[in-house]
């Protein structure tokens, strides 16, 4: 059982001058501006048996993109296992290019939880 989310428009930043390190007295400290390098997509699955984390960085939040997260996840479980995934509602989860992927033959082990829409803990 993994739980899938995705993190999009993380910004990647770089400060314009090294960390000043910790002294007496003194907290570390950083300049306030930045170079802009893009944004990037987290996507993860937790593997909620064992904590373990599979997670990839892609540059954008598309089907395509979930496809090779999805792929990914194919890769790292062991065969023999059935893969659930719980998701939220989110339309990349459903595109028409995910379907695709999702209805190969060998792709039989892979099952769609969705959370519902206005859930509430």
């Amino acid at each position: 059982m993994l739980c899938v989310d995705e993190k999009s428009q993380i910004q990647a930043l770089d400060r314009t001058a090294p960390i000043l390190p910790l002294r007496p007295g003194l907290p570390e400290r950083q300049t306030h501006d930045y170079k802009r390098h893009g944004t990037t997509t987290l996507f993860a699955a937790f593997n909620i048996l064992n904590g373990k984390v599979i997670g990839s960085c892609l540059p954008r939040h598309r089907g395509s993109e979930f496809v090779r997260f999805l792929t990914q996840i194919e890769r790292e479980v062991p065969t023999d296992l059935e893969i659930h995934i719980i998701l939220d509602n989110y339309s990349t989860h459903k595109s028409a290019l995910v379907q695709r992927w999702l209805r190969r033959k060998k792709r039989q082990r892979f099952h769609f939880h969705f959370t519902p829409t206005v859930a509430r803990g």
